[in-house]
């Protein structure tokens, strides 16, 4: 085992996915945070559907000497995964391996730098639409931001709030959520009640 002088290292806990260019943009994600982390061992794997798997980072961790490791959900909010899933996967290992100190980490939920972000990305679309002849008012213009969707109403909430925050942030004149499987309303169905509010212009937000 080689020795490290770093207090702690990084484990980011993504979920994993079938589809490679999600799972190749969480791999990005996790090298920004080892140029920013510099000085810190930084390591990173998915619950399901992709490799490396958590354990795994972890064992690189603990095979660098690192002894007390912070975990970090790599997902926006908490639902079943990060309440449930991931927990019991950091448990496991540290029942595991009683010498290493584990520290869970709270999940991103609604950060202020993230609604800037979001907000940023709503407005350039608005404004891509709007240019030329076809400028659209923004009292006229709609905004249904998307969710992933999940069994956890918590979690569901969570993205029905920010869209309240973006809807009083843009100043567009309606706003509605809807959820990409799982929870309802589904992606079609908002959509026929935004046509049918009869707004001249819908912004889509994933």
């Amino acid at each position: 085992m080689s020795s490290n002088n770093n207090e702690y290292g990084v484990m980011i806990c993504g979920h994993g996915s079938r589809d490679k260019a999600a799972v190749e943009q969480f791999n990005q994600l996790a090298g920004e945070f080892k140029k920013h982390l510099k000085e810190t061992e930084v390591e990173s794997g998915f619950l399901e559907f992709a490799t490396p798997v958590i354990r795994d980072g972890l064992d690189a961790l603990k095979s660098r000497g690192i002894k007390k490791i912070i975990c970090l959900p790599g997902m926006l909010f908490a639902a079943g995964h990060v309440k449930n899933d991931l927990p019991s996967e950091i448990n496991n290992y540290a029942a595991e391996n009683p010498e290493l100190e584990l520290i869970y980490a709270a999940d991103l939920g609604i950060d202020a730098r993230m609604l800037k972000a979001a907000q940023a990305r709503v407005n350039e679309a608005i404004s891509s639409a709007s240019s030329g002849d076809s400028d659209v008012a923004l009292s006229e213009t709609m905004l249904l931001v998307v969710g992933r969707g999940t069994n956890d109403s918590d979690a569901n909430s969570t993205v029905a709030k920010v869209t309240r925050m973006l809807w009083e942030g843009t100043g567009v004149g309606w706003a509605e959520t809807a959820y990409s499987g799982v929870a309802t309303p589904l992606v079609d169905s908002a959509l026929e009640k935004c046509v049918s509010l009869g707004l001249n212009l819908i912004v889509v937000f994933p």
